[in-house]
């Protein structure tokens, strides 16, 4: 600060020069649009709705990127201007990047056998920003994508490119696990209502309960109104024996939110942590965390069990903790 003005910066000023250039031309997906992926996406996802499949098949409207995308050998039509803009911040020391967000709209369904294709812009650079994860600036890339020539959706992808902060040295943590500092701070909430009330009923109870069609059976979780195989709004519960594998997993690194992390060793206080998708035995999945392990020790296929976790004084949760032997903290 010079006489209560702010510092001029200069790099921003050339990096907003590229706001409105273009960063792909006349962009080609790789493939048409095709079954065998849509059937791989909807695999991974658990997605069972019926328009995917069959001659009327219509691509989910969330793979909208994926047509669009280079795979490893990348795409030809990148634009100079988004390699120079890049190239401005790497020799600036902003080298590091992190993807942040996107948004997506949609604007008619993508079937199989249509040709992808797509222009896009830089739409914006942010101004130099502070953040956990270090000091640098957000660029927003506005794609907009063609099925057969015609508007079919649009894609908007936000980085940051920062150079990363300097961590602080850690501070010594107590030997005395029961002096080790708790987490204080709450969890979100749960939003209940008509739909989902009988679920947090058994939470309370001690029970995992699961939606079964009154129609089909077909077992279903998220709690949902009406069936998703079958239409019906009938319904009955079954209660999970709580035996389950981890199906899949992602470790959280930032920001870190204390409310969701456990001291599992004496020198780790809050820190990442892995939020889990469990596949209960049941043939369902529910979204939860695994406690009494590290983040780094959680693995896909890992057998858990169901437990209930009190995570503040009003609020209790369904949790799961590895089955395996020589796994620490877990239970025979």
């Amino acid at each position: 600060m010079t006489g209560g003005a702010p510092e001029k910066d200069e790099l921003y000023e050339k990096l907003k020069a590229y706001e409105g250039r273009a960063a792909a031309v006349a962009g080609r997906g790789k493939d048409l649009v095709n079954e065998p992926m849509i059937r791989h996406w909807c695999e991974a996802m658990g997605d069972t709705d019926a328009a995917y499949t069959g001659p009327e098949a219509v691509a989910p409207p969330t793979m909208l990127q994926v047509w669009t995308m280079g795979g490893l050998s990348g795409h030809t039509d990148r634009s100079e201007a988004y390699d120079e803009l890049f190239a401005l911040l790497d020799d600036a020391g902003y080298a590091s990047v992190v993807a942040t967000d996107c948004e997506q709209e949609y604007l008619r369904p993508l079937r199989p056998g249509e040709e992808i294709t797509f222009d896009a812009v830089i739409e914006s650079v942010s101004e130099r920003k502070t953040t956990k994860l270090g000091t640098g600036y957000f660029v927003t890339t506005r794609m907009d994508v063609r099925a057969d020539g015609e508007p079919a959706g649009t894609h908007r992808f936000r980085i940051l490119k920062f150079a990363p902060a300097r961590r602080k040295p850690k501070e010594a943590a107590p030997t005395d696990r029961s002096r080790q500092p708790r987490p204080t701070a709450k969890r979100p909430r749960p939003v209940i209502n008509r739909d989902n009330a009988g679920f947090w009923d058994g939470v309370a109870r001690h029970r995992l309960l699961i939606q079964r069609c009154g129609d089909c059976a077909r077992p279903r979780f998220p709690w949902l109104p009406g069936c998703n195989a079958c239409g019906s709004p009938e319904w009955d519960t079954v209660e999970a024996s709580g035996e389950g594998t981890v199906y899949s997993y992602v470790v959280m690194h930032h920001p870190p939110f204390p409310a969701f992390t456990e001291p599992y060793r004496a020198d780790e206080g809050a820190g990442p942590y892995a939020v889990v998708l469990v596949e209960l035995a049941e043939g369902v999945r529910i979204l939860s965390q695994v406690v009494g392990v590290p983040h780094d020790e959680v693995r896909i296929g890992m057998p858990v069990r169901l437990e209930f976790r009190r995570v503040d004084e009003e609020l209790e949760l369904p949790m799961f903790r590895p089955v395996a032997a020589g796994v620490p903290g877990g239970v025979r």
